[in-house]
Formats: structure tokens, sequence, C-alpha cells
């Protein structure tokens, strides 16, 4: 009866995925490429590609290697910011992506136009109630709500209460998924209870056995507890800087001085604020690069939730889905 509860708390996420199992892979950059996201989704969840700063042509070569790995549906994660944005849409409607995720900032004018009329259905980022609705009533066609505890770029609030306040409003309307600190299936169950249509997870999948990561990030991974992943600080409050959680290392403190190498930029008029944005993306795709591909885990990024301390060992996709399941039906029979 359990299981069938959850399958049927799970109905609206899977349905509108076209997946068997109502969780997205949230996508990291370096990490959310063609194996993990295949792997996801041939285990019956649902993988994005992190498209991150990927040219078109490389976002062209990602999405057909990807298709030559899983006739399952994926989706692929495009940042707003990107210079290129529209162009990478054109890409994702060549192969006919069947959803496409907006991050990084509100959907720049025409975006949200150029992605639907391609056929994609839209998911978006919102960190707000009332960006949850401003977002709905532009026609998206799906919310993640993500909430500070969870890796990469963060907002401010908490996913609990980011849940409380979005789902009994927006839940009824459009599917929502939550994400942010997810580790175990009992909160899975939980969200769904409350009318979340699925869950989205990053940091659980970082170090699967299908991840392209170094196994010096995944050993990082391993050593690390919940209070060793810390959001980074702004030290400008000129510069637009999205606050990232990472295991703290000497990267963090590179990053500190990054910020005030661009702000000197900005005093002497060498660089507009757009360009300031870019460096700061560039440095943490750079950073990103350096630990997930060549295991520099003292001066790369270690992009990570405060979920981290649940990853203590590399496993198979399709373990770590089953487990998560088998979790939330567990809870679902206390429950009943």
């Amino acid at each position: 009866m359990s299981k069938s509860k959850l399958q049927s708390l799970m109905a609206r996420g899977t349905d509108f995925l076209g997946c068997e199992v109502a969780i997205l892979c949230g996508a990291m950059s370096w990490v959310s490429e063609r194996h993990l996201v295949a792997a996801i989704s041939n285990a019956g969840g649902f993988g994005v590609i992190a498209c991150g700063a990927m040219t078109p042509d490389l976002l062209d070569k990602e999405i057909a290697a990807t298709k030559a790995l899983t006739s399952k549906p994926f989706g692929v994660n495009l940042i707003t910011m990107h210079p290129q944005l529209f162009e990478l849409i054109d890409v994702c409607a060549k192969h006919e992506v069947g959803h496409v995720v907006l991050a990084g900032g509100l959907p720049p004018k025409g975006s949200i136009e150029a992605i639907k009329q391609k056929g994609a259905k839209l998911i978006c980022f919102a960190p707000a109630l009332a960006l949850a609705k401003k977002l709905a009533r532009s026609g998206v066609d799906a919310l993640v709500i993500e909430g500070m505890e969870a890796g990469g770029h963060i907002g401010p609030v908490s996913t609990s209460v980011l849940a409380q306040e979005i789902l009994p409003e927006m839940a009824s309307q459009l599917p929502v998924f939550v994400a942010g600190g997810i580790g175990r299936g009992e909160l899975i169950a939980g969200y769904l209870e409350m009318g979340a249509a699925g869950v989205q997870l990053g940091t659980r999948f970082a170090c699967a056995t299908e991840s392209i990561a170094h196994p010096n990030f995944k050993k990082a991974f391993f050593r690390a507890s919940a209070r060793d992943a810390i959001a980074s600080v702004q030290i400008d409050p000129r510069l637009p800087v999205i606050p990232v959680r990472a295991l703290k290392n000497a990267g963090t403190e590179a990053f500190t001085a990054k910020q005030r190498e661009v702000a000197n930029l900005l005093d002497s008029g060498a660089v507009d604020m757009g360009e300031a944005q870019l460096q700061i993306e560039h440095y943490w795709a750079g950073a990103l690069r350096r630990a997930v591909i060549d295991g520099d885990v003292e001066g790369g990024s270690l992009m990570a939730g405060q979920s981290v301390g649940m990853v203590a060992k590399e496993e198979p996709v399709a373990d770590i889905i089953a487990q998560l399941m088998d979790e939330a039906v567990v809870a679902l029979e206390r429950r009943a």
C-alpha cells in the first residue's frame, strides 16, 4: 500500500518529467555530464545536463553524446546570464530536448517564449513566493524551490521555510520540485505529502559510481560533515555575487581575493557590472573544473550541499535511487 501511495504522490512529477521516479538531478557543472545524466535517466530518475559556460557547439556534442547513452527523457540546465543563451536554446530545440531548466536569475526577455515555442517544457527556480507567482504568470511550466542548504549558488532561505511558504500557494497551480539539503527518502516523502511534485538532489549523486568526478573530489565528500559545507562571503555590496556553498579549503579564500580584484577593476572603470559578474562566474567554472576534473581539492572549488555528511561511499546511481525510494516507503508506512 505504501509503495502505491508513493507512486501516487509522485504521479504529477513523473507525468510531467516522463520518468518513473520524480527525482531530478541538480545540474552540477563538470559533474552533470553525459555519463551521470544518462545513468540517472536509465535508473528511472531525471538527469539534467549542466550547460554552465559551454559554447553552443559543446552543448550540441554533449546532448548528442547523452542521447547515445540513454533513450529516456533528460533535461538541460541553462544559465540566464550566458551571453549565447538564445543560441543554446536553439541547440536544445534542434535535439528536441523536452525540458529546459533556466537558472541564475530571472529569465531574460524573450527566453521563455523562445523555449516554449520550440515545444520544450520550462522549469525555473523560485527562491521566494513573490517570484514563484511572477514566473507562473509568465508561463513557466514548473518550479524548483531550492533552499540555502544546497550546494553551489544558493539563496538566503532554508528549504523547510520555502516549502512551507510556497507549496500551499503554488502546488495546485503547477508542479513544484523541492531542493536543498535532501539526502534521505524520509524527507522526500514529507515534501511529497506537503504537495511537492518531486524533489531535486545534487550532492547525493555527485559521488555516484557513474560520476566522472576525480577520486580526490569524491574522497573529500566522504570525509566531510554538514558543517564543512560553508557559504561564501560577499565582500563588496556593489558586486552582484550570489553566495556559493562549498567545502572549506584554500579555494574558498582565493574567491575572497578574486572579489577584491574584481572590485578594484570596477573602481578603475576597467570593467562594467556585467563583465564583473562574468568574471566571478568564470572563476567558479575554472575552480570547479580544477576540483572535479583535475582533483585539486585544495585550490579548486568543492561545491557541496549540507547533505554531504550523508554521502559516505561510491554507489551506483540505481542503488542510490532505490535506497531513497525504500526509505520513503518505510516513512509512509510509519505514518499510515
